[in-house]
């Protein structure tokens, strides 16, 4: 089953094009890992991807809904139901702990109740690794298990499809390793998709499939083979 379709998406900015004529599939349960320099269009096709912009031209299928041509007040909806964003920088709320930071997407989503957010928030902090360490807030903790708490709660509201840009830029090799390994078993245990935007070659060569963007354009490089 496809979760994610491009069709000859393009991002245009003036005389700019920063994407250009974008095709991509990603079925379920596949990983996909996506490189290239700064300024290739990586963030402008996670934006595009993460309902956070809209492409000039083309088509977004996302789990059987064309959301190409939603308003920005439905993208917010489809972001919030169907997406789960991790990014570089963490973006924990500072004042909540390890466990209402996971719960936050529930609550607003709303689709569950207060309880219910809280047991399987635990559950999910419990398969990153964090079971004991609930009640500690940003400040107490570091930045893999940052990281780890953010991983959790892009999952909380059992996402099509997770995304992550350069989820291990701020972590030293041990901890980064940590992460490629947790996003491993998340795939495969989980059946999760998951596109991952990152410079490290060692979180890319671990997905099903490694791209190549670079001036607006996007190829594949090869399939990687798992053992």
């Amino acid at each position: 089953m496809n979760i994610l379709t491009l069709t000859e998406i393009s991002k245009i900015y003036g005389d700019l094009k920063a994407l250009d004529k974008i095709n991509l599939t990603v079925e379920e349960g596949e990983w996909l890992s996506i490189m290239g320099p700064s300024g290739s269009g990586k963030t402008t096709l996670m934006n595009i991807i993460g309902c956070m912009d809209k492409p000039s031209l083309g088509k977004i299928d996302l789990a059987g809904q064309d959301i190409s041509k939603l308003s920005s007040k439905e993208l917010t909806i489809v972001r919030r139901d169907m997406i789960g964003l991790v990014f570089q920088q963490f973006h924990l709320v500072n004042y909540l702990t390890a466990l209402e930071n996971v719960m936050m997407p529930a609550l607003v989503n709303k689709n569950m109740n207060r309880n219910e957010a809280q047991r399987k928030a635990k559950e999910l902090l419990a398969l990153v690794g964090l079971a004991k360490r609930l009640k500690h807030k940003p400040m107490e903790l570091s930045g893999g298990e940052k990281q780890r708490v953010a991983i959790a709660r892009a999952m909380i509201n059992d996402p099509d499809i997770i995304l992550a840009d350069e989820p291990t830029g701020n972590l030293d090799t041990e901890t980064s390793n940590m992460i490629n390994e947790l996003f491993m078993k998340i795939n495969q245990e989980r059946n999760q998709s998951i596109i991952i935007v990152t410079h490290s070659l060692e979180l890319a060569n671990l997905a099903s499939y490694k791209y190549k963007i670079e001036n607006g354009e996007f190829n594949m490089i090869l399939p990687t083979i798992q053992f």
